[in-house]
């Protein structure tokens, strides 16, 4: 679980013509100021480390990101950065540095293949790309190595594309980066899947193609493919959010904390403009009704796979409907598939083939009608404990 403060909400600075968050700048909902005594209370009662979000954190005063960071220091030992970069300045490096501020960075691609992160006009658009790439060029030659977030689409990720942005990546880990979380686009209008959208076989080639380099440089993790790894062998306490069933009125993994110290939810689940209030306790009717829900009518009966997905992320839901499944189902599946494959070869029986998989999901059921939601960690844990103690 993580804290995400948004000081100021979803502002940016350059405006990503598929950016999920954009239904909210449609419809005006952007905050114009903050309270860092509101933001710090905020803080104080989840009693965890937070990451500064957006929008484009950087925008904030670099006096208020002095204050923020300097408290996050005293009083949880470290800090965390969400950016596009482009506005990084000698300052912000000291503070990171000062600070211990780890930092990710959201960046598609090197050039025109980051041209979807518009900024305005063509020139003003490469001269952000420019200064992002400088960033994390300047990060690493100052040991403050960022995580990296690239998100697929058409201007990066087709077939005509996918060589170049799979050379950047080598050129990333030749700097020193280690980490990288990919992202299919999350479609939130006709306009940006016509536009922006990779098909499923295009998103699969280029998810393939990640494979493919994974394999060639084992020093560079892919979070996506370790996590799928990790399900199917029942590992799934440190995973990523979208594989854990995510109630999208209070997103479990992330508590979100804006300007004036309300509660949020993770952006991703925000639709039609609307930043719903967070509830008090999580629900879990999506997961139950997935279950049982044929295929055909948007659900996951049957699958096996289920347990290992659940339907993913409700922001990703078919016709932006959060009770369905996510309209990347044939991606994940095709994957899971390729995985499933690679541990019965080593001689591994993952999850969604195991005799044990029937169980697995009754207690998943049950855990959910009672208003919980189990890891399957633990409860392989405790199935291996009271088989032995019998």
């Amino acid at each position: 679980m993580g804290v995400e403060v948004r000081p100021l909400g979803v502002r940016c600075n350059i405006q990503c013509q598929y950016c999920y968050q954009n239904p909210e700048r449609d419809a005006g909902n952007e905050l114009r100021t903050y309270d860092i005594g509101r933001m710090k209370a905020a803080i104080e009662s989840e009693g965890r480390p937070f990451s500064l979000f957006g929008g484009e954190p950087l925008l904030v005063p670099e006096a208020d990101l002095d204050e923020l960071f300097r408290w996050g220091l005293e009083r949880f030992g470290r800090n965390d950065i969400q950016t596009n970069g482009s506005l990084l300045n000698d300052r912000h490096v000291r503070m990171f540095k000062r600070y211990r501020v780890a930092v990710g960075i959201s960046l598609d691609g090197p050039g025109e293949l980051n041209d979807v992160r518009w900024a305005g006009t063509l020139e003003a658009t490469r001269d952000r790309t420019a200064r992002s790439e400088a960033a994390v060029r300047r990060l690493c030659d100052e040991g403050i190595i960022p995580g990296m977030i690239i998100t697929l689409h058409r201007g990066n990720a087709d077939a005509g594309r996918l060589p170049v942005l799979l050379d950047w990546v080598r050129s990333l880990a030749a700097m020193g980066i280690r980490s990288i979380r990919l992202h299919l686009l999350e479609v939130e209008s006709a306009v940006v899947r016509r536009r922006y959208a990779l098909t499923s076989e295009e998103n699969l080639a280029a998810l393939y193609g990640f494979l493919e380099l994974a394999k060639e440089m084992p020093s560079l993790a892919f979070d996506l493919f370790g996590d799928m790894r990790r399900m199917l062998l029942g590992l799934d306490s440190q995973n990523t959010c979208v594989w854990t069933g995510c109630d999208p009125y209070f997103t479990q993994a992330v508590r979100g904390i804006d300007g004036n110290g309300q509660r949020t939810n993770c952006g991703r689940t925000n639709k039609d403009g609307v930043e719903f209030a967070k509830t008090d306790q999580p629900g879990f009717e999506r997961y139950l009704a997935l279950y049982q829900t044929p295929q055909e009518s948007g659900g996951c009966r049957g699958c096996r796979f289920f347990l290992m997905c659940k339907g993913q992320c409700p922001g990703t839901a078919l016709d932006g409907d959060w009770r369905n499944r996510t309209e990347h189902c044939s991606v994940w599946m095709s994957l899971y598939e390729v995985f499933e494959r690679e541990m019965t070869q080593l001689g591994l029986t993952p999850l969604s083939l195991h005799p044990i998989r029937a169980e697995l999901e009754a207690a998943f059921v049950r855990a959910w009608s009672s208003g919980g939601s189990p890891y399957m960690s633990r409860l392989l844990r405790f199935r291996h404990t009271a088989t032995r103690s019998g």
